[in-house]
C-alpha cells in the first residue's frame, strides 16, 4: 500500500516522475492511475530503452512525487488480464483535459494492454 499523501498527489496531479532500474541518474514525468487503491502506468513509446524496459529487467526502480521518493518494485500486467479493461478506463476519466484526449485515448487501446507496469512500495 502507498502511503495515503501519495494517492492525494496522484490524485492531484497529472504527473508522476519514475526512474527504473538503479542505474539511471534522473527521473522522468509520466502518467499514472490508481484502480482500487492499486497504482499503474504504461509505456506510451513502447520503446526497448525506457523506465518500462528497465522495471521490466530489473524489478526495481522508485516514483517521485514532490519532493518525496518512494523505493518501488513492478510486475508486468499481462495482456489478457481484466484489470486492462479498467486501467484504461482511469486513463480517460482522469486525463480527460482537451490537449491530453489524444494521448489518453491512445494509451487506452488493447495495443498498450502488454505495455502495463503494476508499482509496489518497498524493495
Amino acid at each position: 500500500m502507498f502511503p495515503k499523501d501519495f494517492y492525494q498527489y496522484l490524485k492531484d496531479h497529472t504527473l508522476i516522475e519514475i526512474k527504473g532500474g538503479n542505474t539511471r541518474p534522473t527521473f522522468l514525468p509520466i502518467w499514472m492511475v490508481e484502480v482500487d487503491n492499486r497504482i499503474f502506468a504504461r509505456s506510451w513509446n513502447k520503446s526497448e530503452r525506457s523506465w518500462f524496459t528497465e522495471f521490466r529487467n530489473s524489478g526495481i526502480g522508485q516514483i517521485k512525487y514532490g519532493d518525496n521518493i518512494l523505493d518501488v518494485t513492478a510486475r508486468k500486467i499481462e495482456e489478457d488480464d481484466p484489470v486492462n479493461i479498467r486501467i484504461s478506463k482511469a486513463y480517460l476519466k482522469k486525463y480527460d483535459q482537451p490537449q491530453n484526449l489524444k494521448y489518453s485515448e491512445g494509451i487506452s487501446q488493447p495495443e498498450y494492454f502488454n505495455y502495463t507496469m503494476e508499482f509496489f512500495t518497498g524493495i
